[in-house]
């Protein structure tokens, strides 16, 4: 079986299973539209999905995905540019009204290795890719002048985190979203998920990295 056979099975089994018993809830939610009070901003790696994760249901979060789950800074309107996270970002804030925003890092991101290892993830001169993690090259700079990550994966793991605060306080560049967090009708938060060990992180204010549940 290749893998559009397998997808399409998987589709099959979808519609005589999961939404055969929640048919009611689906047409409503595409009737009624969408509400969702959790905007998550993550990565495009096919390891690490949101809803999966956190155990959600269709309409409960609202999931922006790119390389690194990075958020670049307000830009305004740039002539030639094109500005897709920043775009759904702002659908999120000021369209759907979320009350919260997250950035869900991970542990293992390509995008983040490539960028300490100061290798090409994307091919063909890494036109695309280079530009859109130089967003982060702060977090490089960091980890690689630390001489107490001796480790590659060290540097990676620390780097994946240190871009996830960046990406919070780019957030903070956005006018409208500034005024929602001041207000205190929007909260930011930072995670990282282990897919190895299943932890899940949370960034505080000053910077400690904790787990957002005791595990029993």
């Amino acid at each position: 079986m290749d893998a559009i056979e397998k997808l399409l099975k998987g589709y099959a089994q979808y519609l005589d299973g999961y939404y055969r018993e929640n048919q009611d809830y689906l047409v409503e939610l595409g009737q009624q539209g969408q509400s969702p009070k959790i905007a998550v901003i993550a990565c495009c790696d096919s390891r690490v999905d949101p809803a999966v994760i956190t155990n959600s249901a269709p309409g409960e979060l609202f999931v922006i995905r790119n390389v690194a789950n990075l958020v670049p800074p307000c830009e305004g309107q740039k002539m030639g540019s094109w500005h897709g996270t920043s775009a759904a970002i702002q659908y999120a804030v000021c369209n759907l009204e979320v009350e919260h925003l997250i950035i869900l890092g991970h542990a293992n991101c390509g995008g983040i290795r490539s960028l300490v290892e100061q290798s090409d993830l994307g091919g063909e001169d890494d036109g695309f890719i280079g530009a859109w993690m130089s967003i982060v090259k702060q977090a490089q700079r960091q980890v690689l002048d630390d001489a107490g990550l001796a480790s590659l994966d060290e540097q990676a793991r620390a780097c994946e985190k240190q871009a996830v605060t960046i990406s919070l306080s780019n957030l903070m560049t956005f006018p409208w979203i500034k005024d929602r967090v001041d207000a205190g009708s929007l909260s930011l938060h930072g995670w990282h998920y282990n897919l190895l060990s299943g932890e899940l992180l949370s960034v505080a204010a000053a910077g400690e990295w904790e787990p957002v549940v005791a595990r029993g």
